[in-house]
């Protein structure tokens, strides 16, 4: 479709669907934009998770299973 075309058609509608078409346009940029594929940097997560002391020590409800 030539731009001209879609210019004299937009031009045509009231500002409340031009808004409506340029959010539009928005949505169909970013739903072409390819992910950005960034590494995990070793060590980034530390300080996010605690570990309690006794993390390795049997579970009391497993009991009857062991």
């Amino acid at each position: 479709m030539d731009n001209i075309l879609l210019y004299t058609k937009l031009s045509k509608l009231p500002d409340n669907m031009k808004s409506e078409v340029a959010n539009f346009i928005d949505f169909l940029m970013n739903k072409n934009k390819k992910p950005s594929k960034t590494k995990a940097k070793f060590g980034s997560a530390k300080g996010m998770f605690k570990m309690k002391k006794n993390f390795d020590d049997p579970i009391e409800d497993f009991n009857d299973y062991q």
